[in-house]
């Protein structure tokens, strides 16, 4: 895991534009509850997963390659008293999914990088769900097309529009249940935390050799989202029900 991401994210409950209240939206919406079964790839830090099982009393499994999020995660869970319901597997989503089979519900939330984009994300996590299951994706697109030229993505930030984005469920034989947007509130709170836990960071750690990438990231990662990410690029939580 990069150094940047372990630092800026360490304070993060939710490692996306979200909030604890659009989660629990979320398994509300799913009919959650103490007989579901439910999987998180690429779960990070597992907030959504102790958020949701939680709430609900419902089964999750997590699975997650980084050790510093996977040991969040477990010590997260434990201090919630939710051992017996969230079940940690520290390994690479991409091997873990080629036998998972029958769950209610199949989330990646702001993870579909892991399989080159969304339609591959859906491919790998429709065997995993039963028939009349859903799959939930949180993902990025533009509110604005075609981009201004003042807008820079990055490489493998190939969005789409959001009805464009929402077609890509639909291609996949998924049937669009649920749509739960993030707010500019929702950006601003995830986007500035980053800020804030690097700063505190480097004025601790400023002479740790991973410093520097540290200080440009945050440096680079702020300014871009002032300039032109902020107004552009928009994130939701879309859930698909499997036929």
């Amino acid at each position: 895991m990069p150094s940047y991401h372990v630092v800026a994210e360490s304070e993060h409950e939710l490692q996306n534009p979200t909030s604890p209240d659009k989660i629990r939206l979320l398994g509300d919406r799913m009919r959650l509850g103490p007989g579901s079964n439910a999987l998180d790839v690429a779960s990070g830090r597992g907030g959504p997963a102790i958020i949701l099982a939680d709430t609900f009393g419902c089964c999750i499994t997590c699975v997650e390659r980084a050790d510093e999020f996977d040991e969040a995660a477990r010590r997260g869970a434990h201090e919630k008293g939710l051992d017996q319901l969230i079940e940690f597997v520290h390994a690479d989503a991409r091997d873990f999914l080629a036998d998972a089979r029958e769950y209610d519900l199949a989330m990646c939330l702001g993870a579909s990088f892991v399989w080159g984009g969304l339609p591959g994300t859906l491919a790998a996590l429709d065997p995993a769900v039963r028939a009349g299951g859903s799959i939930a994706v949180g993902e990025p697109y533009w509110r604005t097309w075609p981009l201004p030229d003042r807008a820079e993505p990055d490489e493998g930030e190939d969005f789409l529009p959001l009805l464009e984005t929402i077609e890509r469920l639909r291609t996949a034989g998924l049937e669009l249940v649920t749509f739960i947007d993030a707010s500019l509130d929702d950006w601003d709170r995830y986007e500035s935390l980053h800020w804030l836990t690097a700063e505190e960071w480097l004025a601790k750690h400023a002479d740790e050799p991973d410093a520097e990438e540290v200080r440009i990231l945050t440096q680079r990662f702020r300014d871009r989202y002032l300039r032109w990410q902020r107004e552009l690029l928009g994130w939701a939580i879309l859930v698909g029900r499997k036929r």
